[in-house]
């Protein structure tokens, strides 16, 4: 079972855009709810653990938010650029030897 979202992913989302994946997975959550009281079938019954996980998450970072446990996201850091790689000089290849001429049975 893939996680909907990873927690890292969660934490770096801006606080709006947390708040908009959550409306959304609550909807979701709700929409395959009905259906399963309705008694349909779902295509995907794990959905359901994978969507409440996912809410419990994003909950879990607004909460460490307010009262200060996590840090909110600052503007992304640009990752120092590392100095290019230098490149070896390839060694030559060693020469093949020839394959001598076959010899013309005459």
């Amino acid at each position: 079972m893939a996680p909907i979202m990873r927690m890292k992913e969660i934490a770096e989302m801006t606080p709006e855009a947390r708040e908009q994946r959550l409306i959304d997975l609550r909807t979701e959550l709700a929409r395959i709810r009905t259906m399963v009281n309705a008694g349909g079938a779902v295509e995907n019954p794990t959905r359901i653990r994978q969507i409440r996980k996912t809410i419990a998450q994003i909950l879990t970072v607004q909460n460490e938010q307010a009262i200060g446990l996590r840090q909110a996201p600052a503007a992304p850091a640009k990752k120092e650029e590392k100095p290019a790689k230098k490149v070896k000089p390839q060694k030559e290849a060693k020469e093949t030897k020839e394959e001598p001429e076959e010899k013309a049975s005459e």
